[in-house]
């Protein structure tokens, strides 16, 4: 039997937060590639969630750009953050596929992308809470 993903925010945005105290954890053990990954994970899932409530039909990708590009549609101030998402993206791919070196991030920057991270999450926690109060 095949699953079929939920097409509720909130669902998207609980997974989300997991994510995040997943990072803290990863963090506070030294995995720098772990934590990146949930990073990645974490602002995935706060971005498809915030595109779900907008009518967005679910895709499968882990492009963090992607879903940001169909996010600014709705948000233009989003587009301050393509940068960081670039980055971002790129924990993903650390973590998923092998490397003959060490990971080139430094606890510096996964910690400063969480704070990142963290922004964006806020910004969409908020646009969704005003989008619930004009229903």
């Amino acid at each position: 039997m095949q699953r079929e993903d939920s097409v509720n925010p909130k669902d998207w945005f609980r997974i989300g937060d997991k994510e995040i105290k997943r990072v803290e954890i990863l963090l506070n053990a030294g995995d720098l590639e772990g934590a990146g990954f949930n990073i990645q994970q974490a602002l995935e899932k706060y971005l498809k969630g915030y595109l779900l409530s907008k009518g967005w039909k679910l895709r499968k990708t882990h492009n963090l750009i992607l879903l940001l590009n169909e996010v600014i549609v709705h948000g233009p101030s989003f587009s301050t953050y393509i940068d960081p998402c670039q980055k971002i993206t790129q924990y993903y791919v650390e973590e998923r596929y092998p490397s003959f070196m060490e990971s080139r991030f430094s606890p510096e920057e996964i910690k400063e992308s969480l704070q990142i991270a963290k922004k964006i999450i806020d910004q969409i926690r908020t646009l969704t809470k005003l989008d619930e109060r004009d229903r």
